[in-house]
């Protein structure tokens, strides 16, 4: 295929200060003989100037209209939001976290205006690793206890509880519902905090290798609802941590659970951007990230790894670097055809949507990527 132009826009969503391309991640891309256009500002909140940009090789521009009318390939972090939408053309390609299963409106758009699309999240190698979600559930994991360790505080409407205690009073009880990735952050720092944690999952063999890596310091525990109801009901701390590659998170919390807590209990529901798995969760932003329901601090901020943009930056664009780079080589369709774990992540191909679970989710009509015509 011949060299593309890729299009790295600043991310206009609530303090979402990541970037999806950073400068040497440009100067890889020129290499391999594509141009770059970068919208100024674009790596400001991740500490990355556009001088580094322009010195990588990029072509800095004032505006999003020159980046989305001039490029082939857009580059983002998040999804696009409907601000965005009018800047895409007619079969334009995306690279970038969708997420489409929680957004209907984003899903339509994609295929009325024929755009081909690959999500990061659901992006998979053949041992069932998710490459380029690992890196930020890794991240939110880790600062969903940090949010809930403030939301606890007195000042943020909490119940006033420090989240390991002091000697002669109990530590916070943390529940942990999922023993992936971002779960096992989670418990990693609620425990390096010194709160009593446990975490649920149904995977047998997860829990045995959670058992391995802890130690016996954390409470592992298979799932019933009733058993579920009992720990939350006890919890200062509910952490939502479940994922369903591509699929819509199901509801495994309901509000008479979080009713049952104790009021200023705090729940982090980092599922959100998959339309969650509480019921009693709604997406939250880090301008305003809080909300009481039920007696209940709720933290569903969809975008936590925001919070640490240039982190999540440097450990993102690492990941995502050497599938962009056979994205630009190849277009979203060829990619998709040469690497398997791309194809995983093919969403929108020609005004079809190609990945089930999402159609499942929406009540939509599915093609298989192989069907779509030319």
């Amino acid at each position: 295929m011949s060299a593309l132009i890729v299009g790295v826009p600043k991310e206009i969503k609530d303090n979402e200060n990541r970037v999806a391309v950073q400068p040497d991640g440009v100067a890889e891309l020129v290499h391999h003989g594509h141009r770059v256009l970068v919208e100024t500002g674009a790596g400001n909140g991740s500490r990355f100037p556009d001088a580094e940009y322009a010195a990588a090789g990029a072509t800095v521009v004032a505006t999003a209209d020159e980046v989305f009318t001039g490029a082939d390939l857009i580059v983002k972090v998040k999804e696009p939001i409907p601000a965005e939408y009018h800047r895409f053309r007619d079969g334009q390609q995306l690279f970038t976290y969708l997420h489409l299963a929680a957004d209907r409106e984003l899903t339509d758009f994609l295929l009325e205006r024929r755009i081909d699309a690959i999500a990061y999240e659901t992006v998979q190698t053949p041992d069932r690793k998710l490459p380029l979600l690992t890196p930020m559930s890794e991240v939110a994991g880790r600062l969903a206890v940090q949010a809930a360790a403030h939301a606890l505080e007195s000042p943020a409407g909490g119940a006033g509880l420090l989240l390991g205690g002091v000697p002669g009073t109990p530590a916070a009880k943390v529940t942990i519902i999922g023993g992936g990735v971002s779960g096992t952050e989670a418990a990693k720092i609620a425990i390096g905090m010194r709160a009593i944690v446990r975490v649920f999952d149904t995977n047998p063999s997860r829990l045995a290798y959670l058992s391995d890596i802890f130690e016996g310091r954390v409470d592992l525990v298979t799932p019933n609802r009733a058993r579920m109801a009992a720990y939350i009901a006890d919890s200062d701390v509910v952490i939502g941590a479940v994922l369903v590659p591509g699929a819509k998170a199901p509801k495994l919390v309901s509000r008479e659970m979080v009713a049952s807590m104790r009021p200023g209990s705090v729940v982090v529901d980092i599922a959100i951007d998959q339309g969650g798995c509480i019921e009693t969760s709604r997406p939250t932003t880090h301008s305003d990230p809080t909300y009481v329901e039920e007696g209940v601090v709720h933290y569903c901020v969809a975008n936590i790894p925001g919070a640490v943009a240039r982190t999540s930056t440097l450990a993102l664009t690492s990941a995502t670097l050497p599938y962009l780079v056979k994205v630009a080589d190849l277009g979203i369709a060829g990619a998709a055809t040469a690497d398997p774990a791309l194809s995983h992540g093919l969403s929108t191909l020609r005004g079809h949507l190609v990945t089930e679970p999402v159609a499942a989710a929406h009540g939509m009509p599915y093609t298989d990527a192989a069907d779509v015509p030319a």
